[in-house]
């Protein structure tokens, strides 16, 4: 018995096609979309009357898999949360990334805020956290060669 990999990461969203929009602008690809319901799936994750749509991406190198989940029932009665870096539970993904300032200005275009600074560490590594749509936050790291 053993782990073999992380498969991929769920984050549920409001607005789909912003979300998508969002990781694809940033550079994901994307593998699949597919409408889910019915009792299988809430066997999995112990909801009743579930009807959800599903948006699968990755990485350019395949490596990494995000799943966008919209749930159009049930729906959460507590809406977009906007939690700081330091709140408890999953709080960020983060990406390796090339020219760093380049991706932050294009998602800054496209409405995602820089939450604190672009900052180096320890001449290693360029590192930021960036808030897109939904609340989710990127955090962005760029080796510094």
């Amino acid at each position: 018995m053993k782990i073999q990999r992380i498969d991929h990461v769920g984050i549920i969203v409001n607005d789909l096609p912003a979300a998508k929009d969002f990781f694809l602008d940033f550079g994901l690809e994307l593998m699949g979309e597919a409408e889910v319901e019915g009792e299988w799936v809430e066997r999995i994750i112990g909801l009743e009357d579930v009807k959800e749509d599903v948006v699968m991406l990755r990485t350019p190198d395949g490596e990494a898999t995000i799943e966008l989940v919209k749930f159009h029932t049930p729906s959460d009665e507590n809406g977009i949360q906007h939690p700081l870096a330091n709140t408890l539970g999953i709080r960020h993904i983060a990406f390796a990334v090339e020219g760093m300032e380049a991706i932050v200005a294009k998602m800054k275009k496209k409405g995602a805020e820089l939450i604190g600074e672009i900052q180096n560490y320890k001449n290693t590594y360029k590192l930021c956290y960036c808030r897109g749509p939904e609340g989710i936050i990127l955090e962005l790291a760029e080796k510094i060669k």
